[in-house]
């Protein structure tokens, strides 16, 4: 990728050049000082504080200051904090000192550390910044997680202010790496993605444009800043358009869905959204008594994504909220990833979802057929089109070759906000960035390389559609079968399963493969007697809405289902649980009436057998 400029306008009436965010910042910061950017609430609804462009350049520049001073150029730092203002200062200090940031969830008292373990040891982290309390609490004499984490911490609040007067400002360039991006780890190890200052700038401007963005609109965003949603459309995307955004804890918003419309209402926010299981959480948990006083007329863009987007969500939100003024052209499905820096695709403002409804027997075959609403309909929501700068092809993920029109394949980009691959791991980062199209003849159709999303997915009048993917696939007696359909079915054939907590996939047996669903329990069915019914009801529905036999069920405790940090099931993970016997099963049931007895046994047989078919491959 070559070194890209940029030409960003509105900044005094002059057009400036910029080639990194610390360019981005300094100009916000000499041309509107006093400028509010961000207000954090404090359990979501009340306004703890507030930072403008003025303070938050003081901010980056003493952090800077001190890393300039103590570590080398290109040192990878971890970022510990609480969602907060904190942790834009010290994500942007880092920027001004041109080490590369680490974003990460801090750890919690008792937490599994491996996932924070294995991201220090990959990416080599040299220092760590943190708060002051996060650093009391992991340098306390009953907490072994700073031991455990290898690290030094640095309490940034603890800095003299005078640091900020002994930064020197730096050649900033374009193909830098600004920050690294540990992907969710939804199907695999987490790697981290190289994100550079260009690609930022591509992909914020795409957002800018995308989302019709103007120094006019008004921010809110719950989502957690160590997410690249989160990061780079609910804290860079306002900086970029020079609007304010007000932020939350995703802690707080879970805890009460309905103080993320609250704040939308009082601020009046033109802009905002989240994942699907957002929108369905505010369908299933706010009271109407508690939506009283709402006006939502603001909010022009909902964006939904990082997820699968369900026609039924956006239905039954829009319906909720329409007395409240939410119109449901203010949705705006798209898609994206880390490995795109953010946005991928993105649909036409004030334009409502387009939803096709496809013949499920096709999509079993990697087609697409248009059908009437039918039981066997399954419906996908359109996610608009590329992007300007980039190109979206679908390819056969085994043969490398362009897909027909009609035809499902994996989803490929090539343009300027694709990152520069994954950190330390030049093999993947071949793989998954590298990729070559060919035309038909077997011959590469261009000298660009795309990169692999590994989902699946087709065009239709250029706009992007999404089914699945890849790895989670199940493929059963040869027909496709997506987990996420599966998973909703489930999920509606009792009351007693929470609702985004399920995973499908298959598993080898005796060389057959098997279908297998875990399933967590509501909290309230926990102590009831209620098993049999459920296992009935599953096994029905997967029957009539799949024509699958379901092979084995585990019913486990509330929140146990492993989750990325954007609220994904891990289905690997939860597949990998399952074959290790490290579930928390409140009741099971196989198939087979040898394993009903005993279910540590059966899957203790899986397990071996996958360990002798890993050990066949090698």
């Amino acid at each position: 990728m070559g070194t890209q400029h940029y030409i960003f306008g509105e900044m005094s009436g002059e057009m400036r050049e910029v080639v990194s965010l610390v360019d981005l910042l300094r100009l916000r910061s000499q041309f509107h000082t006093d400028q509010i950017g961000y207000t954090f609430l404090r359990n979501g609804e009340t306004l703890q504080a507030t930072m403008t462009y003025g303070e938050l350049d003081k901010q980056a520049r003493k952090i800077g200051g001190w890393l300039q001073a103590n570590i080398p150029q290109g040192t990878r730092v971890l970022l510990l904090y609480q969602p907060g203002l904190s942790y834009i200062s010290a994500f942007f200090g880092c920027l001004y000192a041109n080490v590369v940031a680490v974003p990460a969830y801090p750890p919690r008292r008792n937490q599994n550390l491996s996932r924070l373990q294995s991201i220090i040891k990959d990416a080599d982290i040299g220092l760590a910044l943190t708060s002051t309390d996060i650093k009391a609490r992991l340098t306390a004499a009953d907490n072994s997680s700073q031991e455990m984490l290898g690290l030094p911490l640095l309490d940034v609040e603890s800095l003299d202010e005078n640091l900020s007067l002994q930064w020197q400002p730096l050649k900033s360039q374009s193909s830098s790496t600004a920050f690294i991006q540990y992907t969710s780890g939804s199907t695999g190890n987490p790697k981290g993605v190289m994100v550079s200052h260009g690609n930022l700038l591509h992909n914020l401007g795409a957002i800018y444009s995308c989302f019709n963005h103007s120094p006019n609109s008004r921010g809110v965003i719950w989502l957690p800043p160590y997410h690249d949603m989160g990061l780079i459309g609910g804290v860079l995307q306002p900086l970029y358009g020079g609007f304010p955004v007000t932020l939350m804890s995703s802690v707080d918003f879970l805890q009460k869905p309905v103080r993320w419309l609250k704040a939308i209402s009082h601020t009046r926010a033109t802009t905002s959204g989240g994942p699907n299981f957002a929108y369905d959480l505010i369908v299933r948990r706010a009271k109407p008594e508690k939506l009283e006083g709402l006006d939502l007329s603001c909010w022009d863009l909902a964006f939904t994504g990082a997820e699968p987007i369900r026609a039924e969500t956006l239905t039954k939100f829009a319906e909720m909220l329409a007395p409240y003024g939410f119109r449901a052209d203010s949705f705006y499905p798209c898609y994206g990833m880390a490995e795109s820096t953010l946005i991928i695709s993105g649909g036409a403002q004030s334009a409502t979802p387009n939803i096709l409804r496809l013949d499920a027997n096709a999509l079993e075959r990697n087609l697409v057929q248009p059908t009437p609403i039918s039981s066997t309909a399954h419906s996908v929501v359109g996610c608009g089109k590329s992007i300007a700068g980039q190109a979206i092809v679908i390819a056969n993920p085994d043969t490398s070759r362009l897909c027909t029109e009609g035809e499902i394949g994996e989803i490929w980009v090539t343009g300027e906000s694709v990152a520069q691959g994954y950190w330390n791991n030049p093999k993947e980062t071949q793989r998954a960035f590298q990729a070559t199209l060919l035309d038909a003849d077997g011959k590469p159709v261009s000298n660009k390389p795309f990169m692999r999303t590994g989902d699946l997915g087709f065009l239709q009048k250029d706009e992007l559609f999404i089914t699945g993917r890849l790895k989670d696939l199940i493929i059963i007696r040869g027909q496709n079968h997506y987990p996420q359909d599966i998973e909703l079915t489930v999920e509606e054939s009792h009351p007693a399963l929470r609702t985004n907590s399920g995973v499908a996939f298959s598993i080898d047996v005796k060389s057959t493969e098997k279908l297998v669903i875990v399933y967590e329990l509501k909290r309230s069915y926990l102590r009831k007697p209620i098993s049999e019914e459920v296992f009935k009801r599953i096994r029905e529905a997967v029957a009539s809405r799949h024509a699958l036999q379901t092979y084995a069920i585990a019913l486990v405790k509330t929140g146990t289902v492993p989750k990325t940090s954007s609220g994904k099931v891990r289905r690997s993970t939860t597949k990998a649980d399952f074959l290790n016997g490290n579930l928390t099963i409140v009741s099971d049931w196989s198939q087979n009436p040898a394993h009903r007895t005993d279910f540590k046994n059966l899957q203790s047989e899986l397990g071996s057998m996958m360990s002798r078919l890993q050990a066949s491959k090698k």
